[in-house]
């Protein structure tokens, strides 16, 4: 199992919109940079978890944890001349932007920034870089245990 961190504008879907969906799951879709869809379509897989991290909001930070519950498939708003994420470069023979689903598994404290710096086992973890501006990120499984078990005072078997 892997895990990530992906942000969502809380205005486009936060955590509590997510968790008031149908079946509780969304397409993940409108990624449109290369490193991310392709963690995405060569690495993510059902059953991994992430955080689900709102950003560009007043509170930017880690507010639930959602599982990835569809491998990855092409994103249909590509081709969608009203959507915002229309690509015309892109066709359903040569699909150029991909989408996993994920499921809400729980909601979270929001977990900001400062909070994740004030650990140093989590220096290294790449939404605390300068100019990591990455929708979906890996984090390491031991960034993930301090997390869940530190931060959050969660049982990560519970998950």
């Amino acid at each position: 199992m892997r895990y990530w961190l992906m942000k969502s504008e809380p205005d486009d879907c936060s955590i509590d919109d997510l968790a008031a969906m149908p079946a509780q799951t969304v397409a993940w879709y409108g990624v449109r940079n290369y490193q991310a869809r392709n963690f995405m379509v060569h690495q993510m897989r059902p059953g991994d978890l992430a955080f689900f991290y709102h950003s560009s909001c007043s509170q930017p930070g880690i507010a639930g944890i959602v599982r990835v519950s569809a491998d990855a498939a092409p994103d249909a708003t590509q081709f969608d001349p009203q959507s915002r994420f229309f690509d015309d470069k892109a066709t359903r023979e040569k699909p150029r932007w991909f989408c996993v689903d994920v499921t809400f598994v729980r909601q979270t404290r929001l977990v900001g920034l400062p909070e994740l710096r004030a650990h140093p086992a989590l220096a290294n973890m790449r939404v605390l870089a300068r100019g990591n501006r990455l929708s979906i990120t890996p984090v390491d499984p031991d960034e993930w245990r301090v997390i869940v078990e530190q931060i959050l005072e969660l049982d990560p078997h519970e998950l």
